[in-house]
């Protein structure tokens, strides 16, 4: 049965684990009797993970990717992680008045879809484990390639399809962010990828086990082809952006393949049309599809689908709030010259925003 309000739920054998994490560090997860029982568990489920991959498995220090987008500097997580796909997006916006199209009108969410389309067929194609394939992320994120990604939207009419560009040389997700008094921010995205991960538990543990390696292509021949000791392409991206050197915003979308598209639309609902956080992330979003379909939220103008329509987007209403696959985040704002906090949390799933 599920818990009712101020019931005590007690998690004894993940409690075990934790303490004992904290009192034997990494190596008491990646060594020892939980890497045992870790393995044990999967291989009599019919995988393949071993107490040596998990002895093997080193975690890395990565340098953030950033673009500039008017004047604000956005900072992502780099590949394999999706970050890409947002800072692309960006890109192509640039080029474009959004702030003169209005919010949610059809010219907005029309070049909007199209630069999310554009940036997403790329990073679907390009966006690999780094250590193991060529990422061309320089080239992804150059101003000179959005350019010619912009240059084939077209105000009137929807791409009828989107191919990746030539780029190479020649709901179960949890999100917290957090500010100090001097500004110091931590932007943390957790997920074991669909409902209950790979629904299994390792007896005598509590630990969920993920099915992030469901993201890894099975063509042999794509850049993020299933392969031992490789990373899938990753889906959690928590972001910060950064105005003349100082921290403005520390943030985060919740939802799978919505969460680059999430950046995109809460960010130009802050730069561009000079939301506050809360409103950033109430606003009606959109979201594209891997079919090509485009979804969006109810509530919007029956006019503006219409015309969206008639430009050639195919589109489909979801009825109230979709957080998986519309997203669901936290904003924290704040201002550099006299460092006032301001944070707003997604009315699409629970969560708050606190100041202590």
């Amino acid at each position: 049965n599920p818990p009712r309000q101020g019931d005590v739920v007690r998690l004894p054998t993940l409690a075990g684990t934790l303490r004992a994490i904290a009192e034997g560090g990494p190596n008491a997860f990646y060594q020892g009797p939980i890497a045992e029982r870790i393995a044990s568990f999967v291989q009599q489920e019919g995988g393949w993970l071993t107490t040596q991959d998990l002895a093997d498995h080193t975690s890395t220090w990565e340098e953030p990717i950033s673009t500039d987008y008017r004047g604000l500097t956005c900072w992502e997580c780099p590949p394999n992680g999706q970050g890409l796909i947002a800072l692309a997006a960006l890109n192509i916006v640039d080029g474009f008045d959004i702030r003169s199209m209005g919010s949610q009108s059809a010219d907005t969410y029309h070049h909007l879809i199209e630069a999310v389309r554009l940036a997403l067929a790329d990073g679907l194609r390009y966006i690999a484990d780094p250590a193991t394939t060529d990422v061309p992320t320089a080239r992804l994120l150059s101003k000179p390639y959005a350019e010619e990604r912009r240059a084939l939207i077209r105000r009137e009419q929807a791409l009828r399809s989107v191919e990746y560009g030539s780029a190479l040389a020649s709901h179960d997700t949890v999100y917290i962010t957090c500010i100090d008094g001097e500004g110091n921010a931590c932007s943390f995205i957790n997920s074991i990828l669909s409902e209950f991960g790979a629904g299994m538990v390792v007896p005598g543990t509590g630990i969920a086990l993920h099915n992030r390696a469901s993201l890894f292509s099975l063509d042999p021949e794509h850049p993020n082809a299933l392969a031992p000791g490789k990373r899938p392409f990753h889906t959690i991206i928590p972001a910060l952006a950064t105005r003349g050197g100082e921290l403005c915003l520390s943030f985060g979308i919740m939802g799978r393949f919505q969460q680059a598209q999430g950046h995109v639309q809460v960010l130009v609902n802050m730069v561009d049309f000079g939301m506050d956080p809360q409103a950033a992330l109430d606003a009606l979003r959109f979201t594209v599809r891997l079919d090509g379909t485009i979804g969006l939220e109810d509530g919007i103008s029956p006019d503006v689908r219409g015309e969206l329509e008639r430009r050639g987007h195919r589109i489909s209403i979801y009825r109230g709030y979709q957080r998986t696959v519309l997203g669901g985040g936290q904003i924290i704002s704040r201002d550099p010259e006299t460092g006032v906090l301001a944070g707003g949390s997604e009315p699409r799933k629970d969560g708050c925003a606190m100041g202590w």
